[in-house]
C-alpha cells in the first residue's frame, strides 16, 4: 500500500482525546475541524523541562533516509515503552509537494494524519506569514512613492523582497513598478519562497507576541539617500504584520498513525533557513510530556547545526540526545554506487560511503551530545551490510540500531528507544555552541565550514565583501551564522559526495535577518526560490467528486 492508502485506513481520534494525552483542556482548543487544532501558549511553563531527543541524519541523497519517518517512529516506540512523547515536527511547504516530494509527513506507519490536511493548506499559518511578508512589501513601496511621509529610502538598497508558497524560478528576478508613475518606482527586486522568508524564521524563534512584535520592528529593509539605516518599526509595519500572525503563532496539534501527539508548526528549509520547527512548540512539548522528539532538516551539517547554534541558543534549549539516521542505500550511493543500481548488494560502495557517516557523527561530538545511529532498514539492505554499519558504530563506541519503522510502526523502534532513553540519562545536557557570537562574521563563517563541512578554505565574492562591510557598518557583526548551502554534499558543491576534502566555501553574497537575529551567508549555486524539477509531484495529485484526494505521499 502507498502511504495514503495507509493513511486512510486509520480511524483517527477526535483531536481532544490527543490533547488529553498531553493534559489539555477541550475547551482550551482552537479547533480546525474534528483532527486539527491550535494549541494556546498558557501551557508553556519554561521552569519544567523533560528531555529534547533531536534527529538529524547524513547527507541527503536521492536514494532516500527517512528522518521524518523515524522521527515519528521514534517518538511511537517512545510511548510503547512507557514514555510520555510527543513528536514535534515543521509544516511541509506547498513548493517542495508539488514540486519533487510530493509530501513530508512521513510514511507508511509511522504518518502524522491527517496527512491531505497538513501537506496543503493545513491550519493557514503559511498564508499568514506569507501576508505579513508581503504586507512590508507593499509598506516599502508605498512610503517610496509618498510625497508627504516619505523616509528618502534609497530603492537601490532595499534587500526585502516578496514571497509566495511555491517553486517558481521566474520570480527569482523581477522588475517592478513599470507602467508609468502612478504604478510605483521602479526597481529590481524579486521573490524567495516563504519558507525562507525572515518572518518565517522569525515566527520560529520568538518567545512570545511581544517578542515576536519586536523581532518584526528589528527587520532591515535598507537606506535612505543620505546612509541612514531603515528597519520595520520605521514604517510603523510590526504590529499590523503581527496581527496578520496572531493564530499563526500558535502551535498545531494533530496525531500520529498510532494516537501519539503530534505538535507541528513553521517550516523554515535548512538549505536556505534555520530548518527547525518553532520554539513555541517545542517548549509546548517540553512542558507537557516527558520526551520531546524533534527532527532540524535536511542534513546535520545543515539542520542540526542551526538547531543548536541558532534556535537552542536563542531559546535556551539543550538536546539530550542526538539520533543521526542513515539508510544502507544513501551510504552506498555516497560511495558511487549509481541510482539505478542502489536495490543490488554493493558492499564495496558501502566501504567508501561510510565516512559521510564517520563525519556527521564527528559533529554531534563537536557540540558535547551522545550520538545514537538509527539505521532505517529497506527490503534491498542484505545482512551483510547492515553487519558492516553495525561493526563500524560498534568500533566507535557508537550505539547503532537498526529501525523499520516504516513497516512496523513504533514497534520498529522499541529498541532505538531503549538506547535513547539510556544516552539522554547519562549524556551531560549541557551542550557546547560551535562558536561564541562575540567573534567576526568571518571568524564565524570560517569556524561552520571547516569544522562542520570539513572546508579547507572560504572565499568571499567582491559582492560578499560589501556585504561584510555593510554588515560592519551596521553593527550587526554579533549575530548568528545561518549558511545557505546544498544539502547534497557536506561541501557548497552537490557533485562532491562521501566526505569531500581540500575544498573551499565560497561566499556569494550574505543577506541580513536582523529580526531573526542571523546572517545568512549564500554559498555555491544555492537558490532562496527554488524552481520545480522536469516531473514536478503536481503532476500526479488529483482529486475527485467526493473531495478524495490522490497521488500524495
Amino acid at each position: 500500500m502507498t502511504d495514503l492508502d495507509i493513511a486512510r485506513k486509520v480511524q483517527m481520534k477526535p483531536i481532544g482525546d490527543i490533547a488529553k494525552k498531553l493534559g489539555i483542556d477541550l475547551e482550551d482548543l482552537e479547533l480546525y475541524g474534528k483532527y486539527k487544532a491550535k494549541l494556546p501558549l498558557k501551557y508553556i511553563d519554561r521552569n519544567k523541562f523533560g528531555k529534547l531527543i533531536l534527529v538529524s541524519a547524513i547527507s541527503p541523497t536521492p536514494a532516500g533516509e527517512g528522518k521524518t519517518t523515524v522521527s515519528i517512529g521514534l517518538s511511537q516506540a517512545l510511548n510503547k515503552i512507557g514514555k510520555r512523547s510527543a513528536v514535534v515536527l515543521r509544516e511541509p511547504s506547498l513548493g517542495p509537494v508539488f514540486g519533487i516530494k510530493g509530501g513530508a509527513t512521513g510514511g507508511g506507519y509511522s504518518q502524522v494524519l491527517p496527512m491531505e490536511d497538513i501537506n496543503l493548506h493545513f491550519t493557514g499559518d503559511f498564508a499568514a506569514i506569507e501576508k505579513a511578508h508581503n504586507l512590508l512589501s507593499a509598506l516599502i513601496a508605498n512610503n517610496i512613492q509618498s510625497k508627504t511621509r516619505s523616509l528618502n529610502l534609497d530603492p537601490r538598497t532595499i534587500t526585502w523582497k516578496r514571497v509566495m508558497d511555491m517553486n517558481d524560478r521566474s520570480l527569482r528576478h523581477i522588475v517592478v513598478g513599470l507602467g508609468g508613475t502612478q504604478n510605483g518606482i521602479p526597481r529590481e527586486t524579486g521573490f524567495d519562497i516563504t519558507a525562507a522568508s525572515e518572518v518565517m524564521a522569525i515566527l520560529c524563534l520568538a518567545k512570545d507576541m511581544e517578542d515576536l512584535k519586536k523581532r518584526l520592528g528589528n527587520i532591515f529593509i535598507g537606506f535612505t539617500f543620505d546612509k541612514k539605516p531603515i528597519y520595520a518599526r520605521d514604517l510603523n509595519a510590526n504590529g499590523a504584520m503581527a496581527a496578520l500572525l496572531k493564530d499563526a503563532i500558535k502551535p498545531n496539534l494533530v496525531q500520529t498513525i498510532e494516537g501519539t501527539p503530534a505538535i507541528i508548526h513553521g517550516g523554515p528549509f535548512a538549505n536556505i533557513a534555520q530548518g527547525t520547527n518553532s520554539v513555541l512548540a517545542t517548549q509546548t512539548s517540553l512542558s507537557l510530556t516527558d520526551y520531546t522528539v524533534t527532527e532540524a532538516g535536511f542534513g546535520f551539517d545543515l539542520g542540526a547545526e542551526k538547531f543548536l547554534d541558532i534556535k537552542c541558543r536563542s531559546a535556551k534549549l539543550s538536546p539530550n540526545a542526538a539520533v543521526l539516521v542513515a539508510t544502507i542505500r544513501a551510504l552506498k550511493y555516497h560511495g558511487g554506487q549509481p541510482l539505478k543500481e542502489i536495490q543490488t548488494p554493493g558492499l564495496e560502495y558501502l566501504k567508501k560511503g561510510i565516512e559521510n557517516l564517520e563525519k556527521h557523527v564527528e559533529n554531534i561530538k563537536l557540540f558535547s551530545l551522545a550520538p545514537v545511529v538509527a539505521i532505517n532498514r529497506f527490503t534491498s539492505d542484505t545482512q551483510e551490510e547492515i553487519d558492516f554499519v553495525k561493526e563500524f558504530c560498534q568500533s566507535h563506541d557508537i550505539p547503532v540500531s537498526v529501525v523499520d519503522v516504516w513497516a512496523k510502526g513504533g514497534e520498529g523502534a522499541v529498541e532505538l528507544a531503549q538506547m535513547v532513553v539510556e544516552a539522554s540519562e547519562t549524556c551531560c545536557p549541557n551542550f557546547l555552541p560551535l562558536y561564541p557570537l562575540q567573534d567576526s562574521v568571518e571568524k564565524k563563517i570560517e569556524t561552520i565550514a571547516k569544522k562542520i563541512y570539513g572546508a579547507e578554505a572560504v572565499d568571499y565574492t567582491p559582492k560578499a565583501k560589501a556585504n561584510l562591510a555593510k554588515i560592519a557598518s551596521l553593527g550587526l557583526d554579533d549575530l548568528a551564522i545561518c549558511m545557505a548551502k546544498t544539502q547534497k554534499s557536506l561541501s557548497d558543491n552537490p557533485d562532491l559526495l562521501g566526505r569531500p576534502k581540500d575544498f573551499v566555501i565560497t561566499v556569494r553574497e550574505i543577506e541580513i535577518a536582523s529580526g531573526a537575529g542571523f546572517l545568512v551567508p549564500i554559498t555555491g549555486e544555492i537558490m532562496r526560490m527554488p524552481g520545480l524539477p522536469a516531473t514536478p509531484s503536481s503532476e500526479r495529485i488529483d482529486i475527485d467528486n467526493d473531495g478524495v484526494i490522490s497521488g500524495l505521499f
